[in-house]
């Protein structure tokens, strides 16, 4: 996928995020020993910085993210529909980021 597609594909699927609803069941809640507020927030936070700064992150902000790849990965089957779309959604663009080039 070219930089520029991959900016596209991420600022598309940052739109749709920020535009759902956070699944209500999950407040204040752990999942897999995640908790899934802070793990919504901190892939937020990582990918807003990553299209602010034209496709690029701190080496600090790509091991958080590579973090929440994982947990993401841990959590996903012990969700429901809706709540899995969410976070499927939040590690499409974890991927996307952390496979970026540079």
């Amino acid at each position: 996928m070219s930089s520029e597609n991959r900016m596209t594909t991420v600022a598309r699927l940052w739109a749709e995020h920020c535009a759902a609803p956070f699944p209500g069941r999950l407040r204040a809640v752990e999942v897999a020993g995640v908790e899934m507020v802070m793990l919504d927030a901190d892939v937020a936070g990582c990918v807003s910085v990553w299209l602010a700064n034209g496709g690029t992150v701190d080496d600090r902000s790509w091991d958080v993210l590579a973090a929440c790849e994982r947990r993401l990965e841990r959590v996903l089957p012990e969700l429901t529909d809706r709540e899995a779309a969410y976070y499927r959604r939040l590690l499409e663009m974890t991927v996307l980021v952390l496979d970026a080039p540079g």
